[in-house]
């Protein structure tokens, strides 16, 4: 029988797909109680969603990203679990998106999400070429359970389409002063930064995660999951004890976690 100190997690697979894995053992080490689904399993079983508290869309490229980046699982979730979402939602459950699973959420207009209309898109880096590499990220802790944090940490990207644009750019700004941009690209003097490569895809204010207005449901381009163990990080024999007991990417899972035992 699941507790409230433990919080049921499903992670949402379909094809192409490539991290479930590993966000499973992160939402586990960080205290979850995990399950990987597919993503037809739950089309079928909609109601199934109501047994948890936390849905993850996990990275990769989700049916080949042949018609885009997330765009055909954005298209079953929008079609198959339109109503079994806005449920989830409404009674408090959380949501995160990592790398692809942030571009369906985008393109399912679950982000930025609000009522106000807002369209928004994850677009091609301003490379040209996917990007591999770690970058640093500011926190903008207060209005997402995600990003309780204040201090910068370091995590992984992997995509060739990064680049968070709305189609009006003042609308970029409202989000920003709403507090939903929760995660931006930071220089090396800790500021955030338009700068390639510590902006690794040419987001506009440096937007690398972005919630909704009730910071329930959370997208962000980097992977957490892939650095919580100091010995992930490339940089482990040199920065030694600076790193911290855990990976940094397990800050975002347990501010998560806490939220729903508070």
């Amino acid at each position: 029988m699941t507790t409230k100190a433990t919080p049921r997690v499903i992670v949402l697979r379909a094809p192409g797909t490539n991290c479930e894995e590993e966000t499973a053992a992160a939402w586990e080490l960080a205290g979850g109680r995990a399950e990987t689904w597919h993503v037809g399993r739950l089309l079928e079983e909609p109601h199934a969603l109501d047994l948890f508290q936390i849905l993850t869309l996990p990275g990769g490229f989700s049916y080949g990203d042949d018609l885009g980046a997330g765009r055909i699982l954005a298209t079953h979730l929008a079609r198959g679990l339109g109503d079994a979402l806005r449920r989830f939602h409404d009674r408090g459950g959380l949501i995160l998106g990592i790398c692809n699973g942030f571009q369906v959420l985008v393109r399912c207009g679950l982000l930025p999400g609000g009522d106000a209309p807002c369209p928004a898109t994850l677009a091609h880096n301003d490379s040209g070429r996917f990007e591999a590499r770690w970058v640093t990220l500011l926190p903008q802790p207060g209005l997402s359970p995600f990003v309780s944090f204040d201090e910068p940490i370091d995590l992984p990207i992997a995509h060739g389409e990064g680049r968070f644009l709305t189609a009006d750019p003042s609308a970029l700004e409202a989000l920003d002063a709403a507090g939903q941009i929760v995660l931006k690209y930071g220089d090396a003097t800790g500021k955030p930064t338009q700068e390639y490569p510590a902006n690794p895809n040419g987001s506009s204010l440096a937007a690398a995660g972005v919630c909704d207005p009730t910071g329930r449901i959370f997208g962000l381009m980097p992977h957490p999951e892939r650095f919580v163990s100091p010995l992930h990080h490339p940089r482990w024999t040199r920065l030694g004890e600076a790193l911290g007991p855990e990976g940094h990417g397990l800050k975002v899972f347990r501010g998560a976690l806490a939220a729903l035992r508070a």
